[in-house]
């Protein structure tokens, strides 16, 4: 497989794009100057380096990424680096061998970090069931970058222009979620977002734990998980961030709350019970971080969207979200966070 690598850093938007043929493949869109030259690559030495992996070629993501990068909505001061192969996947025709671009894209994405060849990557979206019926033996990208660096204190937190929401239980079946809480799990992740809110700046956030059951256990009429786990993690957070978190809060109203400005972000039981919020509130601009590795990794959260493939009907407002969010974490500064309004 061969992998784009091209290196350049972002310049303002200007009216000229082009977009060159090379072997068959699209090549990344580089901003033209005022002579109509491309704009030059630069060294990578003493510039931070963010790879963007393609993601299945068969979905959208060669096309977000493009759309970001022509976007003039990128953080100067950085180099990017497209990782993954076009040409091994049709539109909107998924296949064995998309996936394994996509899953060999992420290999190397690991090994350049590893090697300190770069700072940080923003993934393109993959299909998960196109990577485990190739052997991909993890429910997602999460689990497979926290498998790859030897991580287990790991979690997953979604932020947006609105919400930041960490998740207690990752991808799992919702009938599994009640034996798979734990206080461990709440604390891990508690403990997480609170460094992750940090190095955005929260040095003392306002964080709400929200309760498993409906009308949070309504005092053990609907569930006894909120006063015999939630609520001993919550005690168990407080004595390590004081002050910082409260709960068990009712599910059907903590998002709402939180979305108005109470809670800096909102630790969530479950997958979907975190998304379904964040998503109505902030499709645009979601992003998927995976907290706790060694370099950051940040991805858009939504899927391939296989059917709006090669169709130029794909919108880059997440992928461009995700990048400029990977930028701030390596190197925290004004003005480059990952939300910014959606045009």
């Amino acid at each position: 497989m061969q992998h784009v690598g091209r290196l350049w850093r972002p310049r303002p938007p200007v009216q000229a794009r082009k977009l060159e043929n090379f072997r068959g493949r699209r090549r990344p869109i580089f901003p033209l100057s005022g002579l109509g030259k491309p704009a030059k690559r630069v060294d990578a030495q003493g510039v931070p380096r963010i790879l963007i992996t393609l993601g299945d070629p068969a979905g959208i993501g060669p096309e977000i990424v493009d759309l970001a990068l022509a976007s003039g909505r990128l953080p100067p001061g950085f180099e990017f680096e497209i990782l993954g192969d076009r040409g091994e996947g049709i539109p909107g025709k998924p296949d064995a061998r998309s996936a394994s671009s996509a899953l060999e894209a992420l290999g190397e994405a690991v090994a350049r970090l590893q090697d300190n060849r770069a700072d940080a990557v923003v993934t393109g979206p993959v299909s998960k069931e196109g990577l485990q019926a190739i052997g991909f033996p993890f429910p997602g990208q999460t689990e497979f970058f926290a498998a790859a660096f030897g991580v287990q204190d790991y979690g997953m937190l979604l932020t947006g222009a609105t919400l930041s929401v960490g998740l207690a239980t990752i991808h799992e079946p919702l009938a599994k979620v009640p034996e798979l809480l734990s206080a461990e799990r709440i604390l891990r992740i508690g403990l997480l977002t609170v460094a992750f809110l940090a190095k955005r700046g929260i040095a003392r956030p306002r964080i709400a734990v929200a309760a498993l059951n409906p009308h949070a256990g309504e005092h053990g009429a609907f569930g006894d998980e909120e006063t015999r786990i939630i609520r001993p993690a919550i005690a168990l957070l407080n004595q390590q961030a004081p002050g910082v978190f409260s709960g068990p809060a009712v599910p059907d109203v903590v998002f709402r709350e939180a979305a108005s400005g109470a809670y800096d972000a909102v630790i969530a039981m479950y997958h979907d019970q975190g998304l379904i919020p964040l998503k109505l509130l902030d499709f645009d601009t979601a992003v998927n971080v995976t907290l706790g590795l060694p370099k950051p990794r940040t991805s858009p959260d939504h899927g391939t969207a296989f059917a709006l493939a090669g169709k130029n009907r794909a919108k880059a407002a997440s992928m461009i979200a995700a990048i400029r969010l990977a930028c701030e974490l390596v190197q925290p500064r004004p003005g480059i966070g990952g939300v910014e309004p959606v045009p």
